[in-house]
């Protein structure tokens, strides 16, 4: 059988002979080889990502449209039967958590490579490739995280096609490839890895390092390469074709049925609650419910916006001695987000019910609440924190969950909310956790707690605007850290709490650095909120970027 216009005598680890990249990969997953290629089906440009349990796995896919490409996320285990309908240009296997010597370690299923489609790995993915198709993978004597410099090999590669001979790249790996297949050849090295990018005479790269981060400078343009270069993709995926897709989704999805959706007052339940109202009219209500950890004056804010300047009818329910009652005592942040995603669901539902049936619930989800809560589209990957929308979800929930947004950036759904028409000053309002402030007050929520944090979170909202910082920065807001500290404040002594400041800037909030504010800045903010925030003597400004922490503190 014919693979890649080529065929290839490569002798596997068990000492079996076989003659295909296709017959190699059925060897190793237990299967016999077949003997015709599958045929392709559909119309639209798609790229598949192949996922292995990768924190950053929709971050390839968010490169991959910033291509103006289509693409989705598909398990490891997706059967070819689910992606056929897609017509694929090509594949994407992604980083994982497994080495792949693991046992029961995912591996890319026979179809990847009897598609004849162009095929990138990265990282484990890389690493996927090169154990399936008769390389050598090896734990390396040095685990590689963070920065490296790239240097190429060759001249003449289509994917580092514009690239500098040498670059910064993002490395995040313990093991890494000693041999490269037959009919492969380095591409590139780094100092801790000899064989850092690898690609055959055809249509298959592999790749040790990590383009879709923004620590990897030119990651965009690889991805450019290897989509439009490689797969031969033109464009064309634009906000105004996902508005136009989703409304006719949910309008084919609802039918006659009513929705309810779950306002935040941010730009991700605006532009959830536009895209319905325009694709179900008088069928959807829109709830805002107050759960007592919103920040100062947010109800009256979210209220104002939506039914003076949208023009939406909104019902409004202050739960906040519901939640602030399910929150006593409780200290662990799993448990916090777990009972105030229950509490949001049970308002909902009476809230429902006084409406008649209503069969759908909608509300704001994006891809990053998702991945970090190890959402059920992989088996394999690592989970990092729960979100109140996603793992906090009860269980018999009477909701059928509708998420326009599920697997979306708040970049893209920005550019969405541009298109929509919504306010300005909405659309770049920076992002505000469902959990609210019972994430930013470490251990127990209580009334005065809650009091402190929103004097101080608005004395540094109010001091980033002043400096016109405000759109520069992701998220930038304060933390009530569960500790006291000794001070002197009019010739007393004080034992009184600890104030953060958090500030990181970022594209898409799977990795955020820290900002850099002026000195004067952050001497400004420390002295307004000791000074005016009772019960705080200390102020800290919190200097760790995503990874290895997470923006939030719980």
């Amino acid at each position: 059988m014919e693979t890649n216009s080529q065929s290839h005598r490569i002798t596997t680890s068990g000492d079996v002979e076989v003659s295909t990249y296709l017959e190699i990969a059925k060897e190793l997953q237990g299967e016999q080889p077949d003997s015709a290629p599958v045929p392709l089906l559909g119309k639209h440009e798609c790229i598949i990502v192949i996922d292995f349990g990768s924190q950053y796995s929709m971050l390839i896919a968010r490169r991959i449209r910033e291509c103006h490409v289509y693409c989705e996320i598909f398990p490891h285990n997706t059967p070819w039967e689910k992606i056929k309908p897609l017509n694929p240009k090509g594949f994407v296997l992604s980083g994982g958590p497994s080495s792949i010597y693991d046992t029961n370690a995912p591996l890319p299923l026979p179809y990847i490579y009897e598609s004849h489609l162009p095929i990138l790995g990265i990282c484990y993915g890389m690493q996927a490739i090169a154990h399936q198709l008769g390389g050598e993978v090896s734990p390396g004597a040095k685990r590689e995280y963070g920065h490296a410099v790239l240097h190429a090999t060759t001249e003449s590669s289509p994917l580092f096609e514009e690239l500098p001979p040498s670059m910064p790249v993002w490395m995040s790996h313990g093991d890494r490839i000693t041999k490269a297949p037959s009919g492969f050849k380095p591409l590139a090295y780094t100092e801790n890895s000899p064989i850092a990018a690898i690609g055959n005479d055809s249509n298959i790269f592999g790749l040790q390092f990590h383009p879709e981060v923004i620590h990897t400078l030119h990651g965009k343009t690889i991805f450019q390469n290897f989509v439009h270069r490689i797969c031969g993709c033109k464009g064309g995926w634009t906000p105004a074709n996902l508005i136009t897709e989703t409304t006719d989704r949910i309008r084919r999805q609802v039918g006659e049925d009513k929705i309810i959706c779950a306002l935040s007052g941010g730009v991700d339940s605006a532009v959830v609650a536009t895209l319905l109202h325009r694709a179900v009219g008088e069928q959807l209500t829109c709830v805002f419910i107050n759960n007592g950890l919103l920040r100062h004056r947010e109800a009256e804010g979210v209220l104002e916006t939506f039914r003076g300047v949208i023009n939406m009818d909104v019902t409004y329910v202050d739960a906040t001695e519901r939640f602030l009652s399910q929150l006593q005592g409780v200290t662990d942040p799993e448990k916090k987000r777990t009972l105030i995603g229950e509490t949001f669901i049970r308002v909902f539902e009476e809230e429902a019910r006084r409406l008649g049936k209503v069969k759908f619930l909608a509300q704001g989800t994006l891809y990053p609440d998702v991945i970090e809560s190890t959402s059920t589209e992989t088996t394999v990957a690592v989970k990092i924190k729960s979100h109140h929308n996603v793992g906090g979800l009860p269980s018999d929930m009477k909701f059928t969950l509708i998420e326009p947004l599920r697997y979306l950036f708040k970049d893209e759904v920005r550019e969405i909310g541009l298109e929509l028409g919504l306010p300005q000053e909405m659309i770049w309002r920076q992002p505000f956790p469902g959990p609210g402030l019972a994430i930013r007050i470490i251990g127990e929520v209580t009334r005065e707690k809650l009091e402190i944090l929103r004097a101080a979170d608005w004395i540094v909202m109010d001091e980033i605007k002043k400096e016109n910082l405000y759109r520069q920065l992701w998220q930038s807001f304060a933390i009530l850290a569960n500790i006291r500290s000794v001070g002197i404040m009019g010739d007393y002594r004080t034992y009184d709490y600890l104030i953060a400041i958090r500030a990181v800037s970022s594209d898409d909030a799977m990795t955020a650095d820290w900002a850099q504010l002026p000195h004067s800045l952050l001497s400004k903010m420390s002295e307004r909120i000791v000074n005016e925030v009772p019960n705080v003597n200390r102020v800290v400004y919190d200097i760790t970027s995503k990874p290895p922490a997470t923006i939030e503190w719980e």
